[in-house]
């Protein structure tokens, strides 16, 4: 979904922007991106969240490219404010921007973790879930999140491969079907070594 309120400038547009300015003049773009983010934070707090979101963008148009740690949290904050309005997808795309700065900014693996859960991607979930375990092993929510995710992707695993296994199933039936045959008179069995052997069974 696309946010009127969240429309920060292409990286290659502030770069172009930044040509002609000194590092004097970088450094006061800095300071009021600074600014325009406590403003952001205390909409926040506020609960006043598209405003809060639109603050944060426009700090993220004023805040030169070459800080990357202020603009991963800029990214970082923008996103808690989207998950509030429900706004999943974008939030996560912003969590992706902020790792993309700063990939040790671990409190947004566990942000990232979340909303990728809720947009259904699993195994990504998992890894951020992982990924955040790393730098805080013994963090409750993270280790709950992790076993969460552990039976879900287990879960949808075994559905894949049981629709796999139907779909060749009718497949083999199409193929044996000619000769009278079905997949049921071949009887598989699992060896101890870890291998199959496969029986026929004649109809009767």
């Amino acid at each position: 979904m696309t946010l009127e309120f969240d429309k920060e400038l292409e990286e290659e547009e502030l770069l172009k922007l930044e040509e002609s300015m000194d590092d004097e003049e970088l450094e006061k773009r800095k300071e009021q991106a600074e600014e325009l983010k406590s403003e952001g934070n205390e909409l926040f707090k506020n609960k006043e969240f598209e405003s809060s979101v639109a603050k944060y963008t426009e700090a993220l148009n004023s805040c030169p490219t070459k800080f990357k740690k202020e603009r991963s949290i800029l990214y970082g904050n923008r996103a808690a404010a989207k998950i509030q309005l429900e706004f999943f997808k974008s939030a996560k795309e912003d969590c992706d921007k902020s790792l993309e700065l700063n990939d040790s900014y671990q409190k947004i693996y566990l942000r990232r973790a979340t909303l990728n859960e809720k947009l259904e991607h699993l195994d990504e979930s998992l890894s951020d879930f992982e990924k955040f375990l790393t730098y805080e092993p013994r963090h409750a929510e993270a280790q709950e999140g992790k076993r969460r995710l552990m039976i879900k992707v287990n879960e949808r695993n075994e559905k894949l491969k049981a629709e796999a296994l139907g779909k060749l199933k009718d497949l083999g039936n199409l193929v044996l079907r000619p000769f009278g045959l079905s997949t049921d008179n071949f009887q598989v069995t699992q060896n101890g070594d870890g291998g199959c052997s496969i029986n026929f069974k004649q109809n009767e």
